[in-house]
């Protein structure tokens, strides 16, 4: 690939994330729901998690904390993606040098709750952004969508060179949540957190340093692969017994994505001439200890590839979306990506989907 070839395709300007006030360890989740089956609370403190950003429901007069209807658990949604999205828009505008009246597209990625307006029109009206600002929104796709919204506004700042757009994942778990004591709810409500996270691409051919010194890696390419078979995988369901939305995730889903992620990356690098021992930079969506595990044994990878995967796993839990915004983040705060190197942005989830995106600095 030529420098001109690269001159206008767009850029990673700017990234920041934000989470919710309220941190959990593993025990402490359990205890606040008083879950004292053995297995359900080996599922927990196994996990490989360490600490959770999560909005609990309030306790009774007895202590104990009593289930959130739909109704309430859609208010929270609401109340606690602006306010994370708001947080995580501001740090990634402020490390991309620029401003809220710059911002010309913002797409918000949700799976947590449905919202009509979106996050993106509430937005424009609480941060005063300009109303010009043109919007997508992005619900219901899962772990995965940050990645699908890349694509799309990665197409979208190729077309409008020179203008700001913001990908923004806003992910209030707390709100998604059917708290019981079963093994079946165990597996996902020992492992999502509250997060937002956003990333900022501008298309232009006079490359700027980002706040942080270094020049933003340019993205190059994307590859997805849909699992047709596993479908029902990972899904949402109506709990008719509590009157609410309940997600659920086989456990077996750690497998099927490790063994599609190796086609997926071949077809990402094809046509580029390059390897897997190529690239510098894995930052890979933190599904999940298993999933984690899967993925690098099927790759190839070390756990130091990973290191930034297993520590946003470890420190927030998975926050869908926008845990691999997260990990790049943390990538960036290191300094240690140099000119030339190249970059593998893998996300998973529902369809079943592994969604991949090749970057290079």
């Amino acid at each position: 690939m030529t420098t001109t070839s690269l001159a206008t395709r767009p850029r990673l300007t700017g990234v920041g994330t934000a989470v919710t006030p309220a941190s959990y360890t593993q025990r402490e989740v359990l205890d606040a729901f008083g879950i004292t089956d053995p297995k359900v609370r080996s599922v927990f403190l196994n996990s490989a998690i360490e600490r959770r950003n999560l909005t609990l429901p309030a306790q009774d007069a007895h202590g104990v904390r009593t289930p959130e209807s739909q109704g309430d658990l859609l208010d929270k949604h609401r109340a606690l993606a602006l306010e994370m999205g708001g947080e995580a828009l501001r740090a990634c505008l402020k490390e991309a040098g620029a401003e809220l009246s710059d911002l010309r597209h913002l797409c918000c990625v949700t799976s947590t709750g449905l919202l009509t307006p979106g996050i993106s029109a509430l937005l424009i009206r609480e941060l005063g952004i300009d109303r010009h600002c043109s919007r997508t929104d992005i619900v219901g796709m899962g772990c995965n969508a940050g990645l699908n919204a890349l694509g799309v506004v990665a197409g979208w700042a190729t077309a409008h060179p020179g203008e700001l757009a913001v990908v923004l994942c806003v992910e209030a778990c707390s709100a998604a949540y059917t708290v019981d004591s079963t093994m079946r709810t165990a597996v996902v409500n020992s492992l999502f957190g509250d997060g937002a996270a956003a990333v900022a691409l501008l298309a232009d051919e006079s490359p700027a340093p980002s706040a942080t010194g270094a020049e933003p890696p340019t993205v190059l390419k994307f590859a997805s692969r849909v699992i047709p078979e596993a479908v029902d995988a990972m899904r949402y369901d109506w709990d008719r017994a509590q009157s609410r939305f309940s997600f659920f995730l086989d456990p077996q889903i750690p497998y099927v994505v490790g063994a599609h992620a190796e086609p997926v990356v071949d077809r990402l690098l094809a046509g580029t001439g390059l390897r897997r021992s190529d690239i510098r930079h894995w930052l890979v969506h933190s599904g999940g200890k298993k999933v984690i595990d899967a993925v690098v044994v099927n790759l190839g990878l070390t756990r130091h590839d990973v290191r930034h995967t297993v520590g946003v796993l470890r420190d927030h839990g998975n926050v869908s979306s926008g845990s691999f915004l997260f990990s790049y983040e943390r990538l960036l705060e290191e300094g240690v990506a140099r000119p030339g190197e190249y970059g593998v942005l893998m996300t998973m989830g529902p369809g079943s989907t592994i969604e991949t995106a090749l970057i290079r600095w």
